[in-house]
């Protein structure tokens, strides 16, 4: 298998110490950086003659960059890649000029999943909580919408089901397998009046909840947000998390949004500010398709 003659992490990538040493097998030369570039000549500086870098959502490698490399012929993502829109890589130019980019996808779904189940049943039952009802509730039953149906909104989905949940979803697509299932696919404005949860999982960088929406919503329902990025616009979630019945989830203030400073000790709102994707077992599942891009690469 060829080799990549210089490869350069340039910054903090997460992958595994097993991964980390497997790279020697792939790259003639590897520098690596623990910290983030504090702007873009020390990014083109770091990159210099490497014809391969790995990085993970920071720092942004805009085309100002790209074009000052090269040398340059792979940019290998450590990270989720939704969309050429939402990467922090410029792969528009970057394919129009030879580079390859190649990212990952559904690695921290599970922990995703973990967190929505941990979060309902606290919340339900009232475990170091204000109890939502006037009595402790089980998730059988509960009417539980989705909005965003992708690998791990499915996951989630199965395993509420499994625990008597009653589940619809809205998607730009209908999903038939879990139709079969049991699931039902409603218009969006019809899955949040009905719904007692809503759970947003969505791309990043799509919002689909504004003022109009979470009148549709209502009161007296719990959302949340497993989204990297915000799912709802900013006035219309904090109008909404202003009313007390109202109870809003996420797990990281990234999902949250530029309110979280001004949210995050409310009485009503869950956020730890922990990813709860980002497992041991997900940087294991991450390190893997890491390098499994770099020897599809080098393969071709």
């Amino acid at each position: 298998m060829k080799k990549f003659r210089k490869l350069v992490e340039v910054g903090p990538i997460g992958l595994q110490p097993w991964a980390e040493e497997e790279l020697s097998n792939y790259a003639e030369t590897i520098i690596r950086f623990d910290t983030l570039p504090k702007d873009e000549d020390e990014l083109v500086a770091r990159i210099g003659d490497a014809d391969a870098i790995l990085v993970r959502t920071l720092p942004l490698v805009p085309a100002s960059v790209l074009a000052k490399c090269k040398d340059l012929k792979y940019v290998g993502m450590c990270c989720s890649l939704y969309s050429k829109e939402s990467a922090n890589v410029d792969i528009s130019y970057a394919e129009k000029h030879g580079i390859t980019v190649y990212g990952i996808r559904d690695y921290g779904d599970k922990g995703v999943t973990e967190f929505v189940v941990y979060a309902l049943i606290r919340i339900l039952h009232g475990y170091d909580w204000p109890l939502w009802r006037k009595r402790p509730k089980e998730i059988t039953g509960l009417k539980i919408g989705f909005v965003g149906f992708g690998t791990s909104g499915q996951m989630t989905a199965r395993l509420l089901k499994a625990m008597g949940a009653e589940i619809t979803y809205y998607a730009r697509s209908r999903k038939e397998d879990c139709e079969r299932e049991g699931m039902h696919y409603k218009a969006l404005n019809e899955l949040l009046s009905e719904s007692e949860v809503v759970i947003t999982c969505l791309n990043k960088g799509v919002i689909l909840l504004h003022d109009e929406e979470f009148k549709v919503l209502g009161n007296g329902k719990i959302m949340i947000n497993t989204s990297i990025g915000p799912a709802a616009e900013m006035p219309a979630l904090k109008n909404w998390i202003m009313n007390d019945k109202n109870i809003f989830i996420s797990d990281t203030s990234g999902g949250v949004g530029e309110i979280y400073q001004e949210i995050k000790d409310r009485k009503n709102v869950l956020c730890p500010d922990v990813s709860a994707g980002m497992t041991e077992e997900a940087y294991d599942l991450m390190s893997k398709k890491v390098m499994d891009n770099i020897k599809k690469m080098l393969s071709d």
